[in-house]
């Protein structure tokens, strides 16, 4: 009897000792799961990066990156240097390895294009924003995008070489090598649909970042809202892409989709609608990683206790049989 207690407390104590050891034989597999202790802490919000397009620059976003500060979200208003569509995205590809753990990658107008080349086979984007942004797949240029439907004014002549409300400046030999300015009469009409006020469009259209003209001829090489979960922002009185072509885009995407009165540049008219959309992306993209690592994190566990259980099982019954 003596000889059957001594067993069975040996038994106990390795049936409690059992679950201890099997949680930190999984640790390992958590931390692998999960980015080790590299990576943010869990439940950290994702970092949002901004990205402006042509005829303005990173300061369009102030006002969103105010508010998206204050609800505590870390946030790069990224510089896009509106050289070309091959050379911008791979400046924000380059710029988007430095950042640890999840992104959400927002756009406006042709910085929906570098997002949508960029962000392609980068598994800690978790989300695209398009802002009154263009979404092109695979061989499509930006022009050909704005002129698919009627509602562009960058042009009203499709045979002319440079689109009618452009100025057209060179900056080298190369018969490519131009750069395209909104023309001061036509930047508010076409980027603002005059909804702001005189003196606030001159000052925009005086300060205006100009787009190399391969920015809207370049092709798109690869397409990261086929993989990648989006959300659209519509602007019903867009008459720099069109809001039909918007609308197209969108649809196609599969995007999660809201629709605002406003003009092509919402960033200046309404950003707090542009805001509530980002932060909308952020936090879905917040619960689905939530969901996951909870998921895995149930599973190792699960399996270490049925190890530790089937273990004291075992034990017990040895002892028994001792």
């Amino acid at each position: 009897m003596k000889h059957i207690r001594r067993a069975a407390r040996r038994a106990l104590h390795l049936a409690v000792l059992l679950p201890a050891a099997a949680l930190a034989a999984a640790g390992p597999a958590l931390a692998s799961r999960s980015g080790g202790g590299a990576g943010p802490p869990a439940g950290a919000k994702p970092t949002i990066v901004l990205v402006h397009g042509a005829w303005a620059d990173a300061s369009g976003w102030n006002e969103v990156v105010r508010s998206l500060q204050a609800q505590g979200y870390p946030v790069v208003a990224t510089a896009n240097p509106l050289r070309g569509l091959s050379d911008d995205s791979e400046y924000l590809a380059a710029r988007l390895k430095t950042i640890k753990g999840p992104v959400v990658l927002a756009a406006h107008s042709y910085g929906g294009a570098v997002i949508t080349d960029a962000a392609a086979g980068n598994p800690n984007v978790t989300s695209l924003v398009h802002i009154a942004g263009f979404a092109p797949d695979k061989g499509e240029s930006t022009l050909q995008l704005a002129a698919k439907y009627p509602g562009s004014r960058v042009t009203d002549d499709p045979e002319a070489p440079v689109p009618t409300a452009l100025d057209a400046v060179p900056f080298g030999d190369g018969p490519t090598d131009v750069d395209l300015y909104l023309k001061p009469d036509k930047f508010s009409e076409v980027f603002l649909s005059d909804r702001l006020e005189a003196s606030r469009a001159r000052a925009l259209a005086a300060s205006q970042r100009p787009a190399a003209l391969a920015t809207g001829s370049e092709p798109t090489t690869a397409v990261a809202w086929r993989t990648i979960p989006s959300w659209f922002l519509v602007a019903t009185d867009d008459r720099t892409i069109g809001t039909e072509n918007l609308r197209f885009m969108a649809k196609r995407a599969g995007s999660t989709t809201v629709e605002v009165d406003a003009p092509h540049a919402v960033l200046e008219a309404d950003p707090g609608e542009v805001t509530d959309l980002i932060l909308r992306a952020a936090h879905d993209s917040r619960t689905a990683l939530a969901r996951t690592g909870a998921g895995e994190q149930a599973a190792l566990l699960s399996g270490a206790a049925v190890l530790a259980v089937a273990g004291g099982t075992a034990l017990i019954l040895w002892s028994r049989r001792t």
